[in-house]
């Protein structure tokens, strides 16, 4: 299976890229693991309502862009469902059963994700009910996964 998280903008502090390749080197047992970035899109300090809409769909597009034809849909937003670490690793354990075959997971940029590719997702997800940088939600998923492959094969992972 190929696990993607595509993502807006670049990590820009070493330990947080140290720390999200760690996790997918450990994941590289499991499955194929990557993180696709896209350029963020800058935005005026006192942008207009009109100026955020064309920010988000300017990303959305990019980040559209990047995801394959039959790849199971995720965007993270606030909005999302929340599930327990052990009904994300049930779902996991099901997508792979039912054969899904890529899962790519969504983190847009600091405006959130553009509505219509919202509207395409096959499940809307939210790590926390916390407001979590970008950057932390994508080394929290990271984790996320990596311990849902444990859990799902009944190895022993530090609680």
């Amino acid at each position: 299976m190929l696990i993607q998280i595509l993502c807006v903008g670049k990590i820009k502090e070493k330990y947080m890229r140290d720390a999200i390749a760690e996790y997918q080197k450990r994941l590289s047992r499991f499955c194929r693991f990557e993180v696709v970035e896209v350029s963020d899109i800058s935005i005026p300090d006192q942008a207009s309502e009109a100026e955020k809409a064309a920010v988000l769909k300017k990303e959305g597009e990019l980040l559209l862009s990047k995801i394959k034809s039959g790849a199971y849909l995720i965007c993270m937003c606030v909005e999302g469902q929340t599930l327990s670490t052990e009904e994300f690793a049930n779902r996991m354990q099901q997508w792979e059963i039912s054969g899904v075959r890529q899962i790519c997971f969504v983190i847009g940029g600091s405006l959130g994700l553009w509505d219509e590719l919202k509207k395409r997702a096959d499940l809307r997800f939210s790590l926390s009910a916390l407001t979590l940088t970008h950057q932390m939600a994508r080394l929290f998923l990271a984790e996320q996964i990596y311990r849902a492959y444990k859990i799902n094969r009944n190895e022993v992972y530090h609680k």
